[in-house]
């Protein structure tokens, strides 16, 4: 693996047989190298004008919340059904191993508000296109997507040709 790929460890079998898990703690624990990852993920947007950044639960929070810092724009986190206090809008999605549905505050975003989506790894692209449809509903403008890891054997990132999608690192 380039760059920091050799932070990101393979464990099988979670969170069920026959998955094999990206996990990304050992890159987060290296605060050199997750300072980067911030830094890089940010600069790749930092003339497209943003004005807020959605992340998705969990792992998006990780790298969404200090790239919207890096930006100086403001960060609205998306969460699994249930969780938020407020009105939500509500979008489902199917997961490579599962489903179910993700929920964003109707008043987080205002119509022609610029957006970018950040997660921390594109799977099958279920939980970005739920997270795409959700900003959309609320009337604000995608310009981007970042996340850490593609995983190209599952091809999820062809679902996204008509957004500017930027992966730190393709498995």
């Amino acid at each position: 693996m380039s760059k920091f790929g050799d932070l990101i460890r393979d464990v099988e079998n979670f969170p069920q047989k026959g998955i094999l898990f990206k996990d990304i703690t050992p890159l987060l624990r290296d605060k050199d190298t997750f300072g980067n990852v911030v830094k890089e993920m940010a600069n790749n947007f930092v003339d497209d004008g943003v004005d807020c950044v959605v992340a998705v639960e969990a792992r998006g929070y990780f790298f969404g919340a200090p790239v919207a810092y890096e930006l100086g724009c403001g960060f609205i986190p998306v969460r699994k059904e249930g969780k938020l206090p407020w009105k939500t809008l509500r979008e489902e999605y199917l997961l490579e191993y599962g489903s179910g549905a993700l929920e964003m505050h109707i008043d987080s975003l205002e119509p022609g508000q610029r957006v970018l989506i950040v997660d921390d790894v594109l799977a099958t692209g279920g939980t970005l296109k739920a997270t795409i449809n959700l900003v959309e509903k609320s009337g604000a403008t995608v310009v981007g997507i970042a996340v850490l890891v593609d995983l190209i054997g599952l091809m999820g990132s062809k679902n996204f040709d008509r957004y500017k999608l930027v992966s730190l690192l393709s498995i």
